[in-house]
């Protein structure tokens, strides 16, 4: 019996399947793989990397957050953020890091400097995410992949 795996952000529907065999979760206590008929449980997402295993395929998104229902049949990812690896562009990973780090240079004030912290931090997850796939040489699909 195959998984159902939906992921949401605030935004947007991402990604919907009825015949995911495996979801591996960021979970704020660590990575944490989700089978067929998984006990229910309910737990806060980390920032990372969540991947959807159907097959030979893996689905892989970049998560900033929220929450994660797992039931028996299946699984949904409320997201606080999120984007497929499809949609990362390193062009503009690179350009947001650049900007990140001469921002925290200038020494802005403590409120300020947290805001650009966090900003930088979700650039260098969305940078380790992307190599890591293209390291797999993984096929990435998208929502629209599936219409």
């Amino acid at each position: 019996m195959p998984l159902e795996v939906e992921v949401v952000s605030r935004v947007r529907r991402l990604y919907h399947t009825e015949r995911a065999d495996m979801v591996i979760i960021p979970g704020s206590e660590g990575e944490m793989g989700v089978l067929p008929n998984h006990t229910p449980l309910l737990t806060t997402l980390a920032f990372g990397e969540l991947r959807i295993v159907e097959g030979e395929d893996v689905v892989s998104f970049v998560v900033y957050g929220g929450v994660v229902e797992v039931r028996p049949d299946k699984v949904t990812v409320l997201a606080d953020d999120a984007e497929s690896v499809y949609e990362l562009d390193m062009a503009q990973i690179e350009d947001a890091r650049n900007r990140a780090r001469d921002l925290m240079a200038a020494s802005p004030n403590a409120e300020r400097r947290a805001e650009i912290a966090q900003e930088l931090r979700r650039v260098e997850i969305a940078a380790k995410v992307h190599g890591r796939v293209q390291g797999r040489g993984q096929r990435v699909r998208s929502l629209e992949d599936e219409n």
